[in-house]
């Protein structure tokens, strides 16, 4: 059985993977995700999700050159249509979050299932549509320190207490919100046999 190699080495994204009970690596992507930036409004956030979950496939091929590589990459699309980034700091989480303080904005996520061998790839996107409470600056700054969401586009997890700052999640799969949409990858795996079932 060739090897499935997740082109992340996200906690989260192994984790979920995981639950699918398929043998597979992971792999850090030498691809720069920032520097495709500027091609966003071109492309949209669907097209760009997508360039980006294939950029982190494609640069992992020449390593795993028999490997089925599957590739993902999440992108916050704020309630004007900008692309949000993850914070790095508590003072732009907190910011982050207040901008999205009673909004609706989307998390549009990529996922590339590509072989390899010949180059052939498989894609999936899906969309998450998020309505926030209206909160204050001191509830969003009370979350920010205690759960640290740094690394996450939008300043929140809906895995610990930031579930609280939502009234409305809409979407397929609630798995693509925390960064790999389980369904979509199973419907991927199952189409070129590496999970049973039609």
């Amino acid at each position: 059985m060739r090897n499935i190699v997740l082109a992340s080495i996200s906690r989260y994204r192994r984790e979920l993977l995981a639950r699918l009970e398929v043998p597979f690596i992971s792999a850090a992507p030498a691809f720069d995700e920032r520097a495709e930036d500027a091609r966003f409004g071109e492309l949209g956030a669907e097209a760009f999700a997508l360039r980006l979950a294939m950029g982190k496939a494609r640069s992992l091929r020449d390593d795993h050159p028999d490997a089925w590589i599957l590739g993902a990459d999440q992108v916050a699309v704020g309630p004007g249509g900008e692309l949000l980034h993850k914070p790095g700091s508590e003072e732009r989480a907190i910011a982050q979050l207040m901008r999205l303080s009673g909004a609706v904005f989307r998390l549009v996520t990529g996922v590339v299932l590509l072989d390899a061998a010949s180059g052939d790839a498989r894609t999936a996107v899906d969309v998450q549509t998020l309505t926030m409470r209206s909160y204050g600056e001191e509830e969003a700054a009370t979350y920010v320190r205690r759960h640290r969401p740094l690394d996450c586009a939008g300043s929140f997890r809906i895995e610990d207490a930031g579930i609280k700052l939502f009234t409305r999640i809409d979407g397929a799969d609630f798995t693509g919100i925390i960064g790999l949409p389980l369904i979509a990858v199973a419907g991927l795996l199952r189409d070129v046999g590496l999970l049973p079932g039609p």
